[in-house]
């Protein structure tokens, strides 16, 4: 590959970080009262710290998390934009080394979640009950819950029972809620012919027996039926986690032929 055409796949692949640097600059550029990018941290901002209070993370805040990986992205592909229309191999060996360091920390996260697997469930079985706890408290966390109950066919962390831990589900006789010894409509198994959701499908519903309860209520676990979902599309998210490593590699490998391309022709100089 001569020097010409690998600039030209490089720019293909990173070129799109000048348009994330254009935008980034309209948002911060004078006359902005107030910046769309800014709008949109703070509402990302709002949903997080509630993620936040109900995981074990010390007051750290997750946005700070999403705010570091959006700017070292951004790095990243500058880097490789400009090094690749400058042809300026400092920024170009950056781009590379970065890269690389990214691919090596992912596989290392990927070596580390298959080894503490059971340390990972653990936190899964915590974030779920945190938030059986916390349902009625913030309506972010409810949407949460009732979009992984509705999705995986599940109804808390390991069954029904789990919604004892939340103050107006629970069964025990001092709790004057309405919705006592039931469950969110999210847990109902959905029939066919209701055209209008019945957000009540789920009161009393743990009175019953648990033969019973099958009739109108998911009974299995939301951390198990989220490990049956790995399972079953263990392929396709294998091939995604494989596909964007290849891309990685691909990346480091056009930037150091660059690199290679751009020494030979200042050697003939």
């Amino acid at each position: 590959m001569n020097c010409i055409s690998a600039v030209n796949v490089i720019n293909s692949v990173v070129c799109c970080s000048c348009w994330e640097l254009h935008s980034w600059v309209l948002d911060f550029g004078p006359g902005q009262k107030r910046s769309p990018l800014l709008l949109r941290i703070h509402a990302w901002k709002g949903v997080l710290s509630n993620i936040s209070s109900i995981t074990d993370l010390g007051g750290f805040d997750p946005v700070w998390l999403f705010i570091v990986v959006g700017g070292v992205m951004f790095i990243l592909g500058f880097a490789g934009c400009i090094g690749a229309l400058r042809e300026n191999t400092f920024l170009l060996k950056f781009f590379s080394v970065f890269l690389g360091l990214i691919f090596f920390l992912e596989l290392t996260a990927g070596i580390l979640a298959f080894v503490f697997k059971d340390w990972i469930k653990d936190q899964l079985n915590f974030f779920i009950n945190n938030n059986v706890k916390a349902y009625r408290d913030d309506i972010d966390l409810q949407n949460l819950i009732d979009f992984a109950q509705e999705y995986w066919s599940c109804c808390g962390a390991h069954g029904p029972n789990d919604w004892n831990l939340n103050i107006y589900f629970n069964c025990t006789d001092s709790n004057p809620s309405r919705e006592r010894c039931g469950v969110p409509f999210s847990c109902c198994v959905k029939d066919p012919a209701e055209d209008v959701l019945n957000t009540q499908c789920g009161y009393d519903v743990r009175l019953q027996g648990e033969l019973d309860q099958q009739k109108y209520i998911y009974t299995k676990g939301c951390v198990g039926q989220f490990e049956k979902w790995l399972q079953d599309n263990l392929i396709i998210v294998a091939g995604i986690f494989v596909g964007i490593a290849l891309l990685q590699i691909f990346g480091i490998c056009l930037a150091q032929n660059l690199v290679s391309d751009i020494r030979a022709v200042k050697a003939n100089w």
